[in-house]
């Protein structure tokens, strides 16, 4: 297999260094049922991670390394990643699809993910790749190359291995994986939560007027609705900024700056002058800061409010969310099933609070438990395990 001309030996380790050898690589994975695909990155000074490498293999012996930065268009990529007749094996999925998908131009399509599939077979939907491995096919991975430099090259002997080796033992993984969802009866469920990375929404970018989110500086917390207004003003324009130029957030401005901003609402230059700002920082962002200032003020102030003491509402609330958090971890422990698969903390609060558009009730959890959580906070049910399959079933 080794043999074939358009593979690139580095250190007798199969390498794809140029768009030829590529498309041939992908025409061959096209002819595969599955194919495992991992990625290797750098993201310390940019907005967007920069991609180093790509994994794809099918096989324990039939392991490839696609040299990214070496090869100018990866379009042939994009062919094997929105193949609907391919599956594509990841683990923890959702950040390498991500990366792939701005690489390539290309929606992603038939996509397992191991970690995800974990949870419904009695392992957590949060395993590690080394975990999952020793579990599905009894392999001790080593794991040391988690922090390195993925853009320089050459690569060397340990960082070639460990790359490998994330995608060498996964058809194995993914083999186990739905054997065991087919003897527990749930495959079906397993293929309707992978129907989630179909969803090209998952690949958009944010909105950046929801950037304001990720600001964590002191004082926050004790910004007025003008001051929050500002603040959500600010960040979206970093957000922006941070992308045309792919920067982190922190070396256009850090977080403390813009809180600062929010705080003081600097209505002109004299006013900017007055912060702790460099020359450089007022040359290049002064005029922008001022604009999303203004945005801000003139959008009116947010409505926000102070924590008191918990009314007696707020008490049955909690309550309640309790017995709905108890009925779900219950009827998971008994059915082998990650609670964190079936509902968040937060949706199961919306629930209770009387919201119904929620992924609690659709699909597979709806069949799983939704309707029973429902009932039971309607008062029409009172939970109990029958100790076999874990079912709530309605009392006598």
């Amino acid at each position: 297999e080794y043999a074939r001309t358009w593979v690139h030996h580095q250190n007798r380790r199969p390498v794809i260094d140029t768009a030829a050898a590529l498309a041939d690589l992908i025409d061959h994975a096209l002819e595969q049922d599955a194919v495992a695909l991992d990625t290797e990155f750098v993201w310390e000074r940019t907005y967007y991670p920069a991609l180093g490498l790509v994994q794809l293999g099918w096989d324990e012996d039939e392991v490839y390394l696609i040299d990214t930065p070496a090869i100018e268009d990866l379009q042939a990529l994009g062919r094997l990643l929105d193949d609907s007749g391919t599956v594509k094996i990841l683990h923890d999925a959702t950040q390498d699809l991500q990366i792939l998908a701005r690489a390539t131009s290309s929606i992603p399509a038939c996509i397992f993910d191991t970690q995800r599939a974990a949870g419904f077979v009695g392992q957590t939907a949060s395993a590690s790749l080394q975990d999952l491995v020793k579990w599905g096919v009894g392999v001790h991975l080593e794991k040391g190359e988690t922090r390195t430099d993925w853009l320089k090259r050459p690569l060397s002997d340990k960082q070639l291995d460990y790359a490998e080796d994330d995608v060498r033992y996964l058809p194995a993984v993914y083999r186990r994986l739905v054997d065991e969802a087919r003897q527990r009866d749930r495959a079906a469920w397993v293929a309707r939560e992978m129907e989630r990375y179909d969803d090209p929404v998952l690949y958009e970018e944010s909105d950046p007027s929801n950037a304001v989110d990720r600001v964590k500086a002191r004082g926050i917390g004790r910004l007025n609705g003008h001051q929050r207004s500002v603040l959500r003003a600010v960040s979206a324009w970093r957000e922006r900024k941070a992308r045309h130029l792919n920067r982190t957030r922190r070396m256009v401005l850090p977080d403390d700056a813009l809180a600062d901003v929010a705080l003081r609402r600097p209505k002109s230059d004299a006013d900017l002058a007055k912060m702790k700002f460099t020359d450089r920082q007022l040359a290049s962002y002064g005029a922008d800061l001022l604009n999303a200032v203004a945005e801000g003020e003139a959008a009116g102030p947010e409505p926000f409010s102070r924590r008191g003491r918990p009314t007696v509402d707020d008490e049955r609330r909690a309550a309640r969310l309790l017995v709905a958090q108890a009925l779900v971890a219950g009827i998971c422990a008994t059915s082998d099933i990650d609670p964190a698969l079936v509902a968040t903390k937060s949706e199961l609060r919306d629930l209770v609070e009387g919201s119904r558009d929620l992924p609690v009730l659709t699909g597979w959890r709806q069949e799983f438990i939704g309707t029973h959580l429902l009932r039971l906070l309607d008062g029409d049910l009172t939970v109990r395990l029958n100790g076999t399959d874990g079912w709530p079933q309605p009392a006598p």
